[in-house]
């Protein structure tokens, strides 16, 4: 499959900036592929579309991995913790990084600050190293670069069950989910910490040739008994997509997620996604072409940009059943 065909139009103005309120007023495009209706209705009425759906969640919570920093000689420097490893250590992407040297230690640029500092461990290519923080790192949450407004408060881009600290982003069709609308629903939660490549735009000229970083996930004995009893599944976006592939595939419990989604896939255990409208040249957007077909999905694309939808993280929800 060839980049382009992952590509559409989009208005700046239907990027959304902000989340609305309250969260389960969203607007959600419902597909159903068995009939090919379309229905126009709200997150809030999710419940009124399921029909004994266990609702699977992912309950990673996104890190201050924003780190604004300085060099012993003053120069600035931002890192952007992207995966915590073994024994303190993150991996981490600098900006700017070449002149950095392994065994420096970076400074918190806010003179006043206490602690704070980052050791420089080892060069791994392309802006990005291994880096041991002092402690637990404190910085600003890492907003997508297309947001151009700061938040009221940084809660609103975590889920309301977000529980295990280690995303560099955050899983953004559970934004939509109040507690309220959570309490309606019989749900199971999983962990995957989603990191920014899964947000890279492809670079290669086809979906085969782009190379797919693994995300480290965890799902608990009785969560996934549960999942495997389920009559139907609807998984929330598409990072709990990929961990409920890869367990009914034969996967461990725990460890790390490679795989790849592209159209032609057959899904095992996911009977429903409910998903954001992601960015074109994604593999987001080829893992919902994948589940709603190809053709299927620039229709409803389409459709969604003349209904005027928001788009992207804090953007509207769409879910196919």
């Amino acid at each position: 499959m060839r980049a382009t065909e992952l590509e559409y139009d989009l208005p700046a103005e239907l990027v959304a900036q902000r989340p609305v309120e309250p969260r389960d007023a969203a607007r959600m495009l419902v597909y159903d592929r068995a009939t090919q209706a379309v229905r126009h209705r709200t997150v809030r009425e999710l419940p009124d579309e399921l029909d004994g759906h266990l609702v699977v969640v992912n309950d990673t919570r996104v890190v201050p991995a924003r780190l604004p920093l300085r060099r012993a000689t003053g120069g600035e420097v931002e890192l952007l913790l992207l995966e915590r490893r073994a024994d303190g250590v993150w991996e981490a992407l600098a900006r700017p990084s070449r002149r950095l040297r392994a065994g420096e230690r970076l400074a918190p640029a806010d003179a006043a600050a206490e602690g704070g500092r980052i050791e420089l461990v080892e060069r791994l290519g392309e802006g990005r190293w291994l880096v041991r923080p002092e402690g637990e790192p404190h910085g600003e949450v890492p907003l997508p670069p297309y947001i151009h407004v700061s938040l009221d408060d940084p809660e609103r881009y975590q889920t309301v069950y977000a529980d295990v600290a280690g995303s560099a982003a955050a899983p953004t069709a559970g934004l939509h989910f109040s507690r309220g609308l959570l309490d309606r629903l019989d749900h199971v939660a999983v962990t995957l910490h989603v990191g920014l490549d899964t947000f890279r735009p492809l670079t290669s000229e086809t979906l085969e040739e782009h190379a797919l970083h693994g995300e480290r996930y965890r799902v608990a004995p009785e969560a996934w008994a549960r999942i495997e009893a389920a009559e139907r599944v609807l998984a929330v976006g598409t990072t709990t997509t990929r961990v409920l592939e890869a367990l009914a595939r034969g996967a461990p419990l725990e460890g790390r997620s490679e795989l790849f989604v592209t159209p032609g896939f057959t899904f095992r255990r996911v009977d429903a996604l409910l998903t954001n409208f992601h960015l074109p040249r994604t593999t987001l957007l080829a893992l919902v072409m994948a589940f709603a077909g190809v053709e299927e999905t620039r229709r409803l694309y389409a459709l969604a940009v003349e209904e005027r939808y928001r788009f992207y993280s804090f953007g509207d929800a769409m879910l196919v059943l």
